[in-house]
């Protein structure tokens, strides 16, 4: 079992969506390793299961609750689940994400419907819980709210163009709300953070059929997690970094 850390953790408790695999399931692991209580959300409830259950054997104190951010339902019941497992929150990390229909296509081929979902999980989604969350953080005077971006939100790529709109959209989502957060004096950090290419199913579902090659080149979660951890340990109190400005 891995001890304690002697000193508390810079988070104490935590919200992650999206992190039944993946980037999410890492970023778990390393804020749990350095004791801070989390609350996994994703849509598959077995894989979220097995992640829980990996951070606890290690010693960690990890909850999980099914819940599809694109849900309007859902977002009150995520923050309720969160006060009555992990406590108050201080870390929200919006990482659940969806590319779109597959194989990716162009915008000239993008039903309406593809679109308005994709922005649902990507942008509308987030916003949502945001807001839900983000108001106790404001009247405790401690939090942060950090959005996992891509360089598709400044770069357009072939056949990204959905994907890449809602990124570009949520970095200015948290931009926005950074800038609405220091007007009204609130210690709420808004980052957005573009953690690079990564060897994860959602960049297979992408592009695949990749060469050994080209699959080592590319950033693994668990480490790329790390990077983002340290970012977050020297950011400025309240921020706004567009994809580009933070590449862990």
């Amino acid at each position: 079992m891995t001890a304690r850390p002697a000193t508390p953790p810079p988070f104490r408790a935590a919200i992650l969506t999206g992190a039944s695999r993946g980037l999410g399931a890492a970023l778990a692991r390393a804020l749990a390793a350095r004791g801070t209580r989390v609350l996994l959300v994703g849509r598959a409830a077995p894989a979220l299961d097995a992640v829980v259950a990996a951070i606890r054997a290690a010693g960690g104190d990890a909850h999980a609750f099914a819940a599809d951010i694109a849900d309007k339902h859902r977002t009150h019941a995520i923050a309720a689940a969160a006060e009555a497992l992990v406590g108050p929150v201080d870390l929200l990390v919006h990482n659940a994400s969806t590319l779109g229909p597959l194989p990716l296509r162009p915008l000239f081929d993008l039903a309406c419907e593809d679109l308005s979902d994709v922005l649902e999980t990507n942008l509308v989604g987030p916003f949502r819980l945001t807001r839900v969350v983000a108001g106790g953080m404001a009247l405790r005077g401690r939090g942060t709210v950090l959005h996992i971006s891509s360089d598709a939100a400044t770069n357009a790529y072939p056949g990204w163009g959905a994907y890449g709109v809602s990124k570009a959209a949520q970095d200015h989502l948290a931009r926005s709300f950074a800038a609405d957060a220091e007007a009204a004096g609130a210690r709420v950090r808004f980052l957005s953070v573009d953690p690079g290419e990564m060897d994860t199913r959602m960049h297979d579902d992408a592009i695949p059929g990749l060469s050994d090659a080209e699959r080592a080149a590319l950033g693994h979660p668990d480490t790329v997690a790390q990077r983002i951890l340290a970012t977050l340990d020297v950011a400025a109190p309240v921020a706004a970094l567009p994809s580009d400005a933070v590449r862990a």
